[in-house]
Parts: structure tokens; C-alpha cells; sequence
């Protein structure tokens, strides 16, 4: 009798253990790095002599440099001055989440520049013949917004599409949108019009800092969700949509629209790294990886450096 009670007991015990289904995802830990890993909102390149360079939030646009990825060093900013436009917009002259990409010969870097809660902001260029620090000429404003905009225009990301440049944008104020680029100057096609690509349903409509990869027969929207920059009380989140045009619509794997809250979950807090956002992605070696920022809960909530392989599954990203 007492075997028999005891099996029933424990029979018990474990039908009310959380099953398999309803237990939290699992998240890869970003690969290890040495170095220089202070970063906020980062945008990761191969250069053509074979260096992977960091742009990032934080002083005039700081760098680092890599020979393999691991191993990151500090090498000053982008800028060794502001222009002095970026005065009308932040009194301070900080630019934040800047876009690195290559085309036409030239590294073409893009940032925002504005203040804390406001979206009298702009979008700026320039462009370098190594995209090594130091070595920029900037063009000044490429796309704006005012306080009478329905949008925000910070956190760039550029993408090609069908022949021509585009691109995304957008903090709070109804979310990510996406505007047409003239290729030769870089700037916005004037009077071109906004595409509204990812929001919530809720103010203040928590969405972010957007990256654009097309992979196989589809665009993927990544974008930044929740609370930036609290630390180790940051809840940003990455979350991914897919489209088969680059002004959307873009769905999760769900079929439930971005304009209307959806996104698949990619990437969420999880051990020391909280807050994981200001995503971009990058190609190297045949390979695609995703960079983004955390707050080290080991240190402070320090900002660091995070990199993870984007591998795929059924047509979805997953990570490594």
C-alpha cells in the first residue's frame, strides 16, 4: 500500500511540472569576444583589406576593429569634429545608429541625429574611400522629420531592391517606415513617399531601429522592441517579419502583419545578456550574422558587442 501511495504521489508531482511546451525558448549566447566590446546600436563590415569594422552610438560615431571577428580594438570615431548641421537637431552634436554599406567604390555610412523624445530629427551621409575612421566627407541631411511628421526619422538601414535604394527608418511615432533613395547623391528622392512597414497597436508604439536582409524569394524585416537603454532593466527584444516586396507587406510566420503588432520572436533577454536590440545583420565568407547590442548584467549593464549567426529554417532565421 505504501509503494502504491508513493507512486500515486509522485504520479502527481509530475503532472504538475511545466511540460516541454510551455517552457521558455532557448536562446543562444553570442559568440565570445576579447577586447574592445563597448558598443551601442552597432553596424558591422568587411572592408576590402580583409578588417571588419564597428560603427556605433557613442562618440562621433566610435569604432572598433576586427581580424576575425573576436578580437575587437578601439580606433577612435568615424569624425574627428561634428558638422556643424548636426547642431540643429542635438545641442550636444551625438549622433546615434549609424548604417554601413558598400556601393558604387565608395563606403556610404548613414546616421541620425536628434534628441531624447522628440522627432525633430535627421538622417545624414557620408561616404569614404576605405570606410576606415578618419577618412569621411560628409553630405550633410539626407531625410528628415518634424514634430508635425507622423514618424521618426532615426535608426537607417539601407537595402537594394528591383534596381533601386531604399531606406528604412523609424523609432516610436507609428513605427518603421521607408523611403526611396536617388542612388547617385545618396539623399531622399524628393517628395517620394513614405511606406509604412511595422507599428503597434499600442502608444507609444515601442518599435525600432529596423534591418532590412533579403534572403531566397523574400525581405526580412528585424526590427527592435520594447525598452532601450534601462541597462540591466532594458527589455528590448528583436523581432522578424518577411515580405516578397521591400515596402512590405511584411508578416510573421503566423500571417499576422507587422502593421498590426506582429513579429516573430528572434532574440530576447536571456542569462547575463539583457536587452538585447539595435540589431544589424552582415555577410562574410558565405555566411550572414546578425550584431546587436546588450547590457551585460555581469558588469553593470554595461552596452556590449553581440554576434550570432543567422542561419536559416523552413524559410524562417534562426540563430547559432
Amino acid at each position: 500500500m505504501k509503494l502504491r501511495l508513493a507512486a500515486v504521489l509522485a504520479a502527481a508531482a509530475l503532472a504538475l511540472l511545466p511540460t516541454t511546451a510551455s517552457a521558455e525558448p532557448a536562446y543562444p549566447d553570442p559568440l565570445p569576444l576579447t577586447g574592445r566590446q563597448i558598443i551601442h546600436d552597432p553596424t558591422v563590415h568587411q572592408l576590402k583589406n580583409g578588417r571588419y569594422v564597428a560603427y556605433s552610438t557613442g562618440g562621433v560615431l566610435g569604432a572598433r576593429l576586427s581580424t576575425d571577428l573576436h578580437h575587437w580594438s578601439d580606433a577612435g570615431n568615424a569624425f574627428s569634429t561634428p558638422p556643424s548641421w548636426w547642431y540643429d537637431y542635438n545641442s550636444t552634436a551625438d549622433p546615434w545608429a549609424p548604417d554601413l554599406s558598400y556601393r558604387d567604390g565608395r563606403y556610404w555610412l548613414y546616421y541620425a541625429v536628434s534628441s531624447w523624445g522628440t522627432n525633430h530629427s535627421a538622417i545624414g551621409v557620408a561616404t569614404s574611400p576605405t570606410g576606415l575612421p578618419g577618412t569621411w566627407t560628409d553630405h550633410g541631411k539626407a531625410f528628415g522629420s518634424e514634430k508635425t511628421d507622423t514618424w521618426n526619422a532615426i535608426d537607417p538601414a539601407l537595402i537594394r531592391a528591383g534596381g533601386k535604394l531604399w531606406m528604412a527608418f523609424g523609432s516610436y511615432w507609428t513605427g518603421i517606415r521607408m523611403v526611396e533613395l536617388d542612388r547617385k547623391t545618396g539623399k531622399a528622392i524628393p517628395n517620394a513617399p513614405v511606406h509604412h512597414l511595422a507599428t503597434r497597436p499600442d502608444a507609444p508604439y515601442a518599435v525600432e531601429g529596423p534591418s532590412i536582409l533579403h534572403h531566397g524569394g523574400h525581405y526580412y524585416l528585424f526590427a527592435s522592441y520594447d525598452t532601450c537603454c534601462a541597462g540591466v532593466n532594458s527589455t528590448y527584444k528583436i523581432r522578424v517579419g518577411r515580405s516578397t516586396s521591400v515596402t512590405g507587406p511584411y508578416a510573421d510566420s503566423e500571417g499576422r502583419g507587422m502593421l498590426d503588432g506582429g513579429g516573430d520572436l528572434l532574440l530576447s533577454g536571456h542569462g547575463r545578456y539583457a536587452g538585447p536590440g539595435g540589431e544589424s545583420t552582415f555577410r562574410t565568407h558565405g555566411r550572414t550574422w546578425l550584431a546587436y547590442h546588450y547590457y551585460d548584467a555581469n558588469d553593470d549593464g554595461t552596452p556590449k558587442l553581440g554576434l550570432n549567426e543567422l542561419r536559416w529554417r523552413a524559410g524562417w532565421p534562426v540563430l547559432k
